[in-house]
């Protein structure tokens, strides 16, 4: 697990704080998952020696099947802000899918167009900038690849389970989310948003 140092802000350090009281029994909390990301994985097309990231990895439960998904002349990376859950992936065996990188997906230590997809699991609601975020992942991104913004559970499911209304100021919301991939260096290309899964796919413009 390579180690990058950098700069931690107050909301980077508060998403940490979150995480790391979580992370020994996160895998636990959401044991039926899996089918979910295998299928998320299939929708960014993956082709063999292909290069992606997994944008905030948490415990790496996206790794395997990226990594089945580029073949062993891949590369998988797996970028997470915490300690805690890369500890985790670690113990659960799935560094020997990919490189683990502790670092914020704001930041990345990755040079421009270095990738061919990136996957993000629950991403977005933690960034303290969105805005930012995803232009940091378009930079990684050579022209023409794919991004995948996925959960498990879609919008209206899991505000229920948090006992919220959906808000239309939700960032996640299908034009909210066109416009700021637009104005990050992405194109929107498609958009689910079901009580068993959220998937928005867009592409580097």
């Amino acid at each position: 697990m390579r180690v990058m140092q950098n700069e931690t802000s107050d909301e980077a350090a508060r998403v940490r704080e979150f995480f790391s009281a979580r992370a020994a029994r996160w895998d636990a909390r959401f044991p039926d998952d899996g089918p979910a990301y295998q299928a998320a994985v299939g929708g960014l097309a993956l082709r063999e020696g292909d290069a992606v990231l997994d944008a905030g990895c948490g415990t790496g439960r996206a790794l395997p099947p990226l990594r089945a998904a580029v073949g062993s002349g891949g590369t998988v990376l797996g970028a997470d802000l915490t300690p805690e859950m890369l500890r985790a992936a670690v113990r659960a065996g799935r560094d020997t899918c990919a490189h683990l990188l502790l670092a914020d997906v704001c930041r990345l230590p990755l040079r421009d167009g270095r990738l061919d997809a990136v996957f993000a699991a629950g991403l977005i609601s933690h960034l303290a900038g969105p805005d930012s975020g995803l232009t940091e992942l378009a930079r990684v991104v050579r022209p023409g690849g794919t991004l995948a913004l996925f959960h498990p559970v879609g919008r209206a499911a899991l505000a229920a389970r948090h006992g919220r209304a959906l808000s239309p100021h939700d960032v996640r919301a299908e034009p909210n989310l066109r416009a700021l991939l637009a104005d990050s260096g992405w194109r929107l290309t498609s958009y689910a948003d079901e009580d068993d899964r959220y998937l928005a796919l867009a592409a580097r413009t």
